[in-house]
This record gives structure tokens, sequence and C-alpha cells, in this order.
């Protein structure tokens, strides 16, 4: 089965690179893999300790950072490798501080495989939340390597709990240990036969409550909200922008609106801004170009770059966060949270455990169409009380699921 499995993902490699001609997005896939042996060649050499960190994508990689820094600051003369599977975590997160190498993850071939571990020769690595790449499981397994799964979370329909899901159940038997972040993971877990497992919770809670530690100043933010009541909308698609610009064209009401769209693509930003009726202005328009101070002047500031989402959000009243239109659905809520603001999503949530939950204790609201938008923007804008409850709500929720990071480390040591 793994044969037919490595004919399959080198068929797909071969599909992508003819695909690469057409679509940037893969053509970055392909392209960035070309590299990735000759990378490590330069940035390890065989003397070199080394722990592996493999994220999905920028979501995943946010998730495990709390577990690389500590792992770096207790193995200080160690390297730390990371790779991305997607483009939209490499893309955004190659120049990072925390690694000393940050790479694509060659596609899931023996022959990678086995390249790829003897120029990292990692003593420990961690996989984050999910991807379970049967090759690379199979030479770590054959190796001995100390392999650990993070933040995982198991859902009943995944096919390690179908019938025909021999083969990846396999995959499985590689790991070490799971740190799970639910009792419904482990139960799972439980009935495969792995009592290796513990339920650590997410990590995510604990990078987000870091936030809290770092300076999230930014003076252009701070010249446009002006002292106004503002709500930030971050990761928003086109299905939520149709429902807030109209909201942002007839509002009366005194308020000021930043929006970070989850794609910044040029012709997508000038259309987003040529739909705003109100006194709107880009980041790439102003901040590089002309006085912070005249900021205060515009009621709409549209964020057409990446990368200062989350301190925006602590200059937030209120928080819209996109995807809930969508699938898979919303997009990190966490951020916001951790700064003690209300949030509204959209209805597609039922597949992340802390909306659900954040939802169930209002502290986030779900709204399905125009005129919920308008009543829930409408009653937290007005009512102060109700703003600030509803914000100590999801502060409150960060920090009391706080941890995951110390059960993680504790098991490693």
């Amino acid at each position: 089965m793994l044969f037919l499995y490595t004919i399959i993902v080198q068929i797909a490699g071969f599909l992508l690179k003819f695909i690469a001609l057409f679509s940037p997005k893969i053509k970055l896939f392909v392209d960035g893999r070309k590299v990735v042996f000759l990378t490590l060649e330069q940035k390890i050499k065989d003397s070199d300790k080394t722990f592996w960190f493999h994220a999905a994508s920028l979501g995943e990689y946010e998730q495990g950072l709390p577990v690389i820094e500590k792992i770096k600051m207790k193995y200080p003369n160690h390297k730390i490798v990371i790779t991305f599977f997607s483009p939209s975590g490499y893309e955004v997160r190659k120049n990072n501080t925390v690694a000393d190498v940050t790479i694509y993850l060659p596609l899931d071939t023996k022959e990678n495989a086995v390249n790829f571990l003897k120029l990292v020769h990692p003593e420990m690595v961690f996989f984050i939340k999910y991807e379970y790449w049967p090759n690379y499981l199979n030479e770590l397994q054959k190796l001995g390597t100390p392999t650990y799964l993070i933040s995982g979370i198991f859902r009943k329909n995944q096919m390690f709990f179908k019938w025909y899901g021999g083969f990846y159940r396999k995959a499985l038997n590689t790991f070490t240990y799971f740190f799970v972040q639910n009792q419904i993971s482990k139960e799972l877990l439980l009935e495969l036969g792995k009592t290796n497992v513990a339920i650590s919770g997410d990590t995510r809670f604990d990078r987000v409550a870091s936030i809290l530690e770092k300076d999230n100043s930014l003076d252009f933010i701070e010249a446009f909200k002006n002292k106004t009541l503002t709500i930030v909308i971050g990761s928003s698609w086109p299905k939520d922008e149709n429902l807030l610009v109209d909201y942002i064209n007839q509002t009366a009401e005194k308020v000021k609106f930043i929006i970070a769209p989850h794609n910044i693509k040029e012709d997508q930003i000038q259309e987003l801004k040529k739909s705003i009726s109100k006194k709107v202005v880009l980041f790439s328009e102003n901040v590089k170009s002309q006085l912070i101070a005249s900021l205060q002047d515009y009621d709409v500031f549209i964020i057409d770059t990446i990368g200062i989402l989350t301190k925006i959000y602590s200059y937030a009243d209120i928080a819209y966060v996109g995807g809930g239109f969508g699938n898979p659905g919303v997009h990190n809520i966490l951020e916001p949270a951790t700064f003690g603001v209300p949030i509204v999503i959209g209805p597609n949530f039922s597949h992340f455990a802390e909306a659900t939950a954040l939802v169930n204790i209002e502290g986030c609201i779900s709204i399905s169409n125009k005129n919920d938008l308008v009543d829930v923007f409408s009653n937290l804008i007005t009512n102060d009380n109700i703003r600030h409850e509803k914000g100590h709500i999801c502060s409150t929720f960060v920090q009391m699921n706080k941890g995951a990071t110390e059960v993680i480390m504790k098991k490693i040591s």
C-alpha cells in the first residue's frame, strides 16, 4: 500500500509542475521545493544537533510557536528546522526569527524522506495539529526518532476511523506520543488502542495570551482611530464583505472601520475600495507615502498588507472575523479574544472548538444575514455594558485555557 501511495504522490508532483504554469500559488509550491535539499546542505552540518517542526500552513505555525520558543530556550545549542506544506504559510513566515532553517517540506516520497532526514538528522520531531505523511513517519520510526503530535485533534469522520482507513491507522503507530486538544480526540485514539496520549489542550491559547506581553502599538492605527469607536474586520472574504459594505455605507453610527481582507490582490482591493461610499484609504496609499496625521480624516481603512492584523485587533472595540460564510469556516477568533474584544462571525463555525465554545458562552455572536449584522452591530455600538461584558468573556476564556505548552514540555523533557 505504501508503494502505491508513493506512486500517487509522484504522479501528483508531476501534475503540479504542469498546473504551476497557470497558477501563481502552485508555482510557489513547486519552485519553493526545488531548493530545499541545497538549502539544508548549506545550513545544516553533520555535527549540528537539530529539532524538526512541521506545520501545514500559517495557522499551524502560530499554533506550534509556543512550543518552538520553549524548545529554543531550553536547547539553545540546537538548530530549529521548520517546514511548511502550503505557500500561504511559508511565504508569510519564511523570514521568522525563531528557526535556523525554514523551508518547504518535499513531497512525501520514500526517496525525499530518506534524503531529508539524512540532512536534518533531528533528535526530536513535532507535527503540529495534523498532517500525517506516511513515508516520513515510516522513516522516522526506522531511525527510532521520537516523534510527537502537538495540539492534535481527531474527529470520527476522519479516515483513521473508517473501515477502509487501515493504511492511515498504521501511520499513527509511528508516533511516540499524542498531545491532543480535547477528550473526544483522546477517546477516539483509545478506540484504536493508542494509550500514548494526553489531553494538553490547544497551544494556540498560550500563543495568543503571550501577545499581551508584546508591544502592539501602531502609530498609524492610533491616528486613524482618533479615539473613535472602531470595528476591525479581519480575514474577510467577499461573502463577508458583501454584508459589511452595505452596513458601512448605510450606517449613521459614529464609528470607524478597519478592513484586513484575507486576500490582498490589487484588483480585489480596488474593487472593495470602490464599493465603499464613505471616505476610504488604503494602507499602501497612505502610510507609505503621506502624513499619518491625515488618517484621522477617513472613515474606512483597508489594510492591503500582511503581518499586522494581530496588533490591529488591540485597537478594536468590536471585531468581525471573516470566513464564516464559506468553507471550511471562520478564521482565527482567539487573537481578538485575547484583547478582550467582543467578536462577530458568520454561521459556519462548528468545526472550530474555540468558536463553538465562545458562541455558547456568548462572548462571540454568530450571524446569518444582513439583518442579524445590523442588529448585532447596533447593540454592541450603543450599549457599552454589553460590549464590555462580552469582551471580558473573551479575554477570560483565553486566560482560562492556557497551559498546553507546559504539559508538552514536562512530558518530552
